[in-house]
């Protein structure tokens, strides 16, 4: 059982990588990155439960916290941003420096 959780977690975090590869806008880049975070804690999950070990659901746990005050900023960030720029791409952003 553990390891279909582990194939689960790999194929989720090589759908993200390879949306984070492919895609330039800034929106599905964040969904992206979100999708291989939700991965990885798949897999802390997994191998948690393999070793009968709760640190890694406690690691899951605190992962969560932050990637929910990430996606308050980062999604704060980009819809302002898109707000100003409906066409942005994540080449452009460089261009607002300053």
């Amino acid at each position: 059982m553990q390891n279909s959780y582990l194939m689960l977690g790999a194929a989720l975090f090589a759908i993200g990588s390879f949306g984070l590869l492919i895609r330039r806008n800034p929106l599905v880049m964040f969904m992206c990155i979100e999708l291989m975070l939700n991965a990885v804690n798949i897999t802390f999950v997994a191998f948690s439960k393999q070793l009968d070990d709760v640190a890694g659901q406690a690691v899951v746990f605190f992962v969560l916290v932050i990637a929910a005050a990430e996606v308050v900023v980062g999604l704060g960030i980009i819809v302002a941003i898109m707000r100003r720029r409906p066409n942005v791409n994540a080449d452009d952003l460089s261009l607002m420096k300053g």
